[in-house]
């Protein structure tokens, strides 16, 4: 976790990779270190909405991007399914009216990791392991 200011911040670019590899450089000449989060769909979809999120102590959680069909329902199906064996320390939820609905949570699984597992399993929507994504690393890890 890092002891110095960090930053995220979007820009709109007219010319694309070149004009991003000039940014970068720039920030890099300047004696800032810079971690590209460009491509990462995580920081786009979720992190930006959630930056100063940090808990106030360090947890052992395992953090999960899920996509599912957004209709009547999904969102209980998926929370009544992973039940309640485990803390849920982070949950951002949001809906833009698409054809499937995003979510990014994370969970203290703590001795009950198999049982997790077998839960996701059973939940067979679409997920993902964000646990060393650099953004939440940054900005929302304890």
């Amino acid at each position: 976790m890092p002891k110095t200011p960090v930053f995220l911040s979007g820009v709109r670019l007219s010319r694309g990779l070149e004009e991003r590899k000039e940014i970068l450089q720039l920030l890099n000449d300047g004696g800032y270190s810079v971690v590209d989060l460009s491509d990462d769909e995580m920081a786009k979809l979720h992190v930006r909405y959630m930056v100063g999120g940090r808990p106030s102590k360090a947890l052992q959680e395992r953090l999960f991007s899920f996509e599912f069909p957004e209709s009547p329902g999904a969102l209980l199906k998926f929370l009544h399914t992973l039940g309640t064996h485990w803390n849920i320390s982070l949950f951002h939820y949001r809906s833009h009216g698409t054809d499937y609905g995003r979510v990014l949570a994370a969970f203290e699984l703590g001795e009950h990791e198999p049982d997790f597992e077998t839960r996701l399993n059973e939940l067979g929507y679409e997920c993902h392991d964000e646990t060393h994504n650099p953004a939440f690393r940054f900005f929302l890890a304890g």
